[in-house]
């Protein structure tokens, strides 16, 4: 699947973010001022999300109001549910989903 440049880019912002901290999962966000978030799944006793779930909760805590792609890069076959959720709730619908070499999947 062909993807355009800075949808490219989400997706290597989000393979740094699960390379650079060892997690299961890294995803990134562009919000509709071009601005990007990324982040890597959490695993605490106290806290869980998904990388896509902090991703778009980074997002939020910086102003954004709306998101125009997200981008999650994972072993897993799809994206968590409760991560396509948080996405959804600022617009959208369906997350670039990419192996942890970078191929995208859908």
């Amino acid at each position: 699947m062909e993807l355009d440049p800075e949808d490219e880019k989400l997706v290597t912002l989000a393979r740094s973010s699960r390379a650079r901290t060892g997690a299961a999962e890294g995803a990134a966000v562009r919000d509709d001022m071009g601005r990007t978030y990324a982040a890597a799944s959490v695993a605490l006793p106290s806290l869980t999300l998904s990388a896509l779930q902090a991703a778009v909760a980074a997002a939020v805590s910086s102003g954004a109001q709306q998101l125009e792609a997200a981008a999650v890069v994972t072993e897993e076959p799809s994206v968590d549910r409760d991560g396509a959720a948080a996405a959804a709730d600022l617009g959208v619908q369906a997350p670039i989903v990419a192996d942890p070499d970078g191929k995208v999947r859908t």
